[in-house]
């Protein structure tokens, strides 16, 4: 089973105007709820392409329940821990000639739901993925994902952990099994700029030699590069498209790398199926869907 932790999920406000003229009163021409977070939208293309997983996390008040049943609906299976106080956050995204975003804070997580999100956790059984993805809310420890895959330590879970920073860094030593940066994550990582591949290629060599045992760069426009665990490289470049929406890009690439591997145990597709999978969404107004991701992969890029 694949299973996605979401610290801070949000029901994402989406409003559509013309312009926004601030200090006036603003109509929009249509809105839309979506279901952020990263953890989340790991889950949501893996049920598009046809995976279950089970989504993790903290939830609070009526938000909190919107969000539940939402993901309910629509087939994914949901285990959150929810919060006696608070309220899961509603993040403000609009959309007219600029993209202006107001993001809420969402509630406190305090030792006793932590101590309660291990204790979820234990029942993974040897195979099972587990995907750490995105930042934490203030409040909840820094060492977070270090205590989580230290808790696993030994039970041969596949983690995967999307993060940014000491974040990402700090959970080598306990070997995640894909780790996925960008070139600009990866080179804030190194302290630098990186421009080449070779510079890419030199800096996730780092990782694997710090504990990584795949590391997954994405590079927008640029594609992406693979180093996998037996030490090959794998490159690819994008499909043709045009990008609509970058927003849950990386988070696609996850799960179609996911899905590719767990399908076929294969590096250079569980690559190509991830690239496709993140084309797929940047080129759509959601998330990927699976239709988009097949006619991607049977294109040359």
């Amino acid at each position: 089973m694949i299973y996605t932790v979401t610290f801070n999920p949000a029901l994402d406000y989406v409003m559509k105007l013309t312009t926004l003229q601030t200090g006036q009163v603003n109509r929009s021409l249509d809105e839309e709820i979506q279901f952020g977070g990263k953890g989340i939208n790991v889950s949501t293309v893996l049920k598009n392409l046809g995976w279950q997983s089970v989504a993790l996390g903290y939830v609070a008040g009526f938000t909190g329940q919107a969000l539940v049943q939402g993901l309910q609906a629509i087939g994914i299976t949901t285990d959150f821990i929810t919060l006696p106080q608070g309220m899961t956050r509603i993040n403000v995204k609009i959309k007219g000639s600029e993209e202006t975003e107001i993001n809420g804070r969402g509630p406190e997580i305090g030792a006793e739901a932590l101590l309660a999100l291990m204790e979820k956790l234990d029942i993974l059984q040897p195979g099972d993925c587990l995907v750490l993805a995105g930042s934490i809310p203030s409040g909840v420890p820094s060492d977070i994902y270090e205590q989580i895959l230290s808790r696993l330590t030994d039970r041969q879970i596949l983690s995967v952990v999307d993060a940014t920073g000491s974040l990402l860094s700090n959970v080598l030593p306990y070997h995640p099994f894909l780790i996925k940066p960008n070139n600009q994550e990866l080179g804030e990582l190194f302290q630098t700029v990186l421009e080449t591949d070779a510079e890419i290629i030199r800096c996730a060599r780092q990782l694997q030699a710090d504990g990584a045992r795949n590391v997954l760069v994405s590079m927008a426009a640029k594609g992406s590069i693979l180093l996998d665990e037996s030490g090959t490289v794998h490159r690819l470049g994008v499909p043709k498209g045009t990008v609509k929406n970058s927003v849950g890009a990386g988070d696609s690439m996850v799960a179609g790398f996911l899905a590719g591997w767990l399908e076929t145990g294969d590096y250079a597709y569980a690559h190509r199926m991830g690239a496709a999978t993140g084309s797929a969404t940047a080129f759509s107004l959601g998330l990927a869907q699976k239709e988009a991701v097949e006619t991607l992969l049977k294109s040359s890029f």
